[in-house]
């Protein structure tokens, strides 16, 4: 069917895109499990969402199916093998500072402003028109093409982990939720604790390590730490060696007395943990400099732990260092910092790593360096990588597409993030965002371009029925 032309049959639908678009749009799916029942066990407007899919499935002619009112599908064609396609309907809080209604799908300057508008509906909505255009010009399957909607990729992924419990695997697939032309590699993703046990009974020092906080969350680079150290007399010149050190690193922070305590303030730079060298990690630069001081023990061992750390990406600190073809290096974000006398210290690393890494043994290296420090290792978690071979029909069909649609090469792309892609047996991550567009995920005023939209509703449209003929 070479001779249908795509984006024209996208563009007949361009109203009926636009409105479905911002039905969607104008739907608050946010995860609010306080107020979460039986039958929406992720929020109202989660369930609301889904619904929404669901129904709009159901009128345009295809099976929908809700799945537990954590996830669902719609449905067309016959055939004993399925084409699914993995798309989502929660989003992330709106926060504060937009200049538009960010529910609002409101279209200007060619561009349509919501949260959710580029990360996931409107890719969502770009592939449910791809699957509408297949059925509405009634083209020839010999598989089933399903697209599955997901409710919880924002947070913890209990959408697709449900749904696959209860329905088949697709045989093959791509996720709307990346970039353009193709991601084939996605690292693996671990989440783990270093821990020191509190201590007793421990001698004086200079100074002592009352509390040591940096880092919310393991997969950013923290953008700032504070530090409460216990000291025997106040004395400013302490306030200057510390102004001196950040002025040398080029940070900014402050240091005050507060009655028998000195508070150490510092501002680094956020950044992606997929990729810690892009900020300046707050926590392990005040380790650095906390190194310097006469610690008491408890304190300054923890201090040491971080320190080493600094600066150190790339598991040298574990003798893991690697890096393959396919998806690059492996990489360690430290993300979460936490030490009081009572409780003790705790680090949370975020490391991805490459699809040929031996995750196991990977692992007991981390122990056994954590056993000749006194550490403990806890809370390990593991994603495991994606890869779909360069040659696989899957990648030769999504790359014959998008050249044919855009006229430009189909690199292939290896990430060190995570999409609904390693939820499927075998599958990538196809768009919707195309080279060189702003990323303007979860950050206020979100938008997608309306033509971008469209473009790739006709890449998904000629991809399902090259993948499902």
């Amino acid at each position: 069917m070479s001779s249908v032309n795509w984006l024209e049959e996208v563009l007949k639908r361009k109203d009926d895109f636009i409105n479905d678009l911002q039905g969607l749009l104008r739907i608050k799916s946010v995860l609010d499990e306080e107020n979460a029942k039986e039958d929406a066990p992720l929020g109202q407007g989660i369930k609301d969402a889904l619904q929404y899919m669901l129904d709009l499935g159901e009128k345009d002619g295809f099976t929908s199916k809700n799945v537990g009112n954590l996830a669902g599908h719609v449905e067309m064609g016959e055939g004993n093998e399925l084409v699914g396609i993995l798309g989502h309907v929660d989003v992330v809080p709106e926060g504060d500072g937009w200049s538009v209604e960010p529910y609002g799908g409101e279209v200007k300057d060619g561009k349509i402003y919501a949260r959710g508008s580029s990360d996931d509906k409107g890719p969502t909505i770009a592939a449910y028109y791809g699957m509408k255009i297949v059925k509405e010009l009634g083209l020839p399957l010999s598989k089933r093409v399903r697209l599955i909607i997901g409710t919880d990729e924002e947070s913890d992924w209990r959408c697709v982990e449900h749904y696959f419990e209860h329905e088949e695997m697709p045989t093959t697939g791509f996720v709307p939720d990346a970039d353009f032309p193709i991601i084939f590699a996605e690292k693996g993703i671990s989440d783990y604790d270093l821990v020191q046990p509190p201590s007793e009974g421990q001698a004086k020092a200079k100074y002592e390590l009352v509390s040591f906080q940096s880092g919310r969350r393991y997969n950013m680079v923290p953008d700032y730490a504070e530090v409460h150290l216990k000291v025997e007399e106040a004395d400013t010149a302490e306030i200057q060696k510390y102004l001196a050190y950040l002025s040398e690193m080029k940070l900014e922070g402050d240091a005050n007395f507060i009655d028998s305590e000195l508070v150490l303030t510092l501002a680094g730079k956020s950044a992606h943990g997929a990729e810690p060298r892009n900020g300046k990690n707050a926590g392990t630069f005040m380790a650095e400099y906390l190194k310097t001081l006469e610690l008491d023990d408890a304190g300054g061992k923890y201090v040491n732990t971080v320190s080493e750390l600094h600066e150190k990406s790339r598991g040298e600190v574990f003798g893991i260092e690697y890096a393959d073809e396919e998806s690059g290096e492996l990489t360690i974000n430290v993300g979460v910092m936490s030490f009081s006398k009572e409780d003790g210290g705790r680090i949370g690393l975020n490391m991805r790593y490459p699809v040929t890494f031996g995750i196991e043994e990977g692992k007991k290296k981390i122990e056994a360096v954590l056993d000749e420090k006194g550490l403990q290792l806890e809370n390990f978690t593991d994603s495991k990588p994606t890869y779909v071979k360069k040659d696989d029909p899957l990648i030769k069909t999504l790359q014959k597409v998008y050249e044919e649609q855009t006229g430009e090469k189909a690199d292939l792309l290896a990430i060190g993030g995570g999409t609904y892609s390693r939820a499927l047996d075998k599958g990538v991550a196809f768009g919707a965002m195309f080279p060189g567009r702003e990323d303007v995920m979860h950050q206020k005023d979100e938008y997608a371009i309306v033509e971008d939209l469209f473009k790739a509703s006709a890449i998904y449209a000629q991809a399902i029925y090259e993948l499902a003929k």
